[in-house]
């Protein structure tokens, strides 16, 4: 049986990349791409061979590139540092694609196209799933630091090898090689050896690749945040030929890339877990050409009157002739004096796969009644010895699908507790204790040490305070939702109302869970994020005209 991590190319194909690329022949053994390049070409053979190289563990050959295969995986078309080495044999003939035109090629071929996303999406998969390796992160377990660059690196698809310092002593030892101590922590050992003491999300996005530099110019499009709604916007936005930059503070998938499982989504029988439907979008988006950028935080945007500007937190600055945002919305935190400090450390705002090893036989509690809530529950019960759903209200089916209220109601390990809130948190470092208290005035301590909360909606929309029409919520209002006192008197608006979509300024819009008035479910958030882009091209035709008039 072939493998289909290292399919052979039909000779169609090889041709079409042969018009994107360049013919090399290797008369010695040469290196194509060290470990941690940036922004490496793509190889097909023709004649020879190519080695893959994991120099991690003694130069260990993994893989064998032969005649018709190709090498790369995913991150090729993000633009991220290379996880091995390529070596092309002696006598070897290859193609050379550089990643612009692999792009080129993957977005007007799209037999070609199928063969070469399917693969990268394998060989991604196996490299989280069947190797040890990439980025060293040594730091304790319970850190709360440490959990945020775990978290990060997760979400984000970044292949990296955890040392909890509590538990393994090949971490104590790595510390002590390098004359450091617990006040250093975390510590990131990037390809090379160089040591980076508690390296920012930033530092981290830099080393990997997931943080771009933009080109000078004015793109059609921005989109920010890369929800559904967002994802969905970069991906038609960039297949209609617009120049789209798409930015995140954090990671793909926003709120539903928290959900361990979406079983209601169309298309999906058997379901997919927000993280893998988020990477498959993003992937997508990257395949049109869209540019996407990990962690950009809006600061402040300002309206010149022909194009917009984005300040972000890291000092990046992106023009835009328009823009979507997309930011969605954040669950809030739970009213208690302490949280902060359990943030990270036993409180946490998604269930993942990171998380199970620390619920192992332990007991946990689901904080909330929506379906993000419900499906963490029946996740987590896979690992845990209890699981304890916390409501304030008294019908689990009030704001839960049905399919997800019989599962658990049929699961011996969860258990639902109606009309109480937690009211205290206790621990020395990490979480140890959780009160309850029901609506009689009653109390109850739990030895808990996972607490997962899904509760409420907060919009993201600090840095737009000022600039576009929000409620008393923090919503932003679009279309006819918008008091006409709110809008930004220009020629455009001077001629019609805003669209459906679009806010208080002309060229920018809103859309999924961040918008006043939107159904938060995926769906309506993808429906949403790709209606937009018609919208847009309304609105760039117009500045257009404006252009020629004058």
């Amino acid at each position: 049986m072939n493998d289909p991590r290292f399919p052979q190319l039909p000779q169609g194909h090889i041709n079409i990349l042969k018009d994107y690329g360049t013919i090399e022949c290797f008369n010695e053994e040469t290196i194509l791409f060290d470990i941690g390049q940036l922004k490496y070409d793509f190889f097909v053979v023709l004649q020879g061979e190519i080695d893959i190289i994991d120099p991690s563990y003694g130069q260990k050959i993994i893989a064998h590139h032969q005649s018709q295969e190709f090498s790369g995986d995913s991150g090729i078309l993000s633009e991220r540092g290379s996880q091995f080495k390529g070596i092309a044999k002696e006598g070897s003939e290859l193609i050379r694609v550089s990643p612009d035109r692999l792009k080129e090629a993957i977005a007007k071929h799209s037999s070609l196209s199928d063969i070469l996303l399917n693969t990268f999406l394998q060989r991604q998969d196996a490299i989280l799933s069947e190797y040890v390796g990439g980025l060293k992160l040594v730091g304790s377990g319970n850190s709360k630091e440490a959990y945020a660059i775990r978290d990060f690196m997760d979400k984000n698809y970044i292949w990296y090898n955890f040392l909890n310092v509590d538990e393994s002593e090949e971490a104590r030892d790595l510390l002590k090689n390098f004359a450091l101590g617990d006040k250093d922590l975390p510590l990131m050992i990037c390809h090379g050896g160089h040591l980076h003491m508690k390296p920012t999300l930033d530092q981290v996005a830099r080393f990997s690749g997931v943080l771009m530099d933009f080109e000078d110019k004015i793109f059609d499009l921005l989109v920010i945040g890369a929800g559904p709604a967002g994802l969905a916007a970069s991906v038609y936005a960039s297949s209609e030929g617009l120049s789209v930059v798409t930015i995140d503070s954090n990671a793909p998938g926003g709120q539903a890339g928290k959900s361990s499982k979406i079983e209601n989504y169309l298309g999906f029988p058997t379901g997919i877990s927000g993280r893998d439907l988020a990477n498959k979008a993003y992937l997508q988006a990257q395949k049109f050409g869209c540019n996407i950028s990990i962690p950009h935080r809006a600061e402040s945007i300002e309206h010149t009157g022909n194009h917009f500007i984005l300040c972000a937190t890291n000092g990046k600055v992106i023009k835009t002739k328009s823009i979507i945002a997309a930011t969605g919305a954040n669950y809030r935190q739970l009213d208690l004096e302490n949280i902060v400090k359990f943030e990270g450390s036993g409180v946490y705002y998604s269930a993942t796969g990171m998380n199970t090893s620390s619920c192992k036989d332990e007991i946990v509690g689901v904080v909330g009644g929506g379906n993000s809530a419900g499906q963490a529950a029946l996740f987590l019960a896979d690992y845990a010895d209890e699981v304890h759903i916390i409501l304030r209200g008294d019908d689990l089916g009030a704001k839960m699908s049905d399919y997800l209220v019989q599962r658990i109601n049929a699961s011996s390990k969860i258990h639902v507790q109606l009309n109480c809130q937690v009211v205290e948190l206790k621990g020395t470092h990490h979480l140890e204790e959780v009160t309850l208290k029901y609506t009689g005035g009653e109390k109850s301590k739990m030895n808990m040490t996972n607490l997962f909360t899904f509760i409420g909606a907060k919009p993201c929309t600090e840095w737009l305070e000022g600039i576009v029409a929000t409620d008393e919520r923090g919503f932003i209002c679009t279309g006819p939702g918008i008091d006409q006192k709110d809008l930004y008197m220009c020629d455009i608006y001077s001629t019609r109302k805003p669209q459906s979509l679009e806010t208080s300024i002309p060229g920018f819009f809103a859309v999924g869970d961040v918008r006043k008035g939107s159904v938060k479910r995926v769906a309506s958030a993808v429906g949403e994020g790709s209606m937009a882009v018609s919208q847009v091209h309304q609105f760039l035709s117009e500045l257009r005209q404006r252009e020629v008039a004058v």
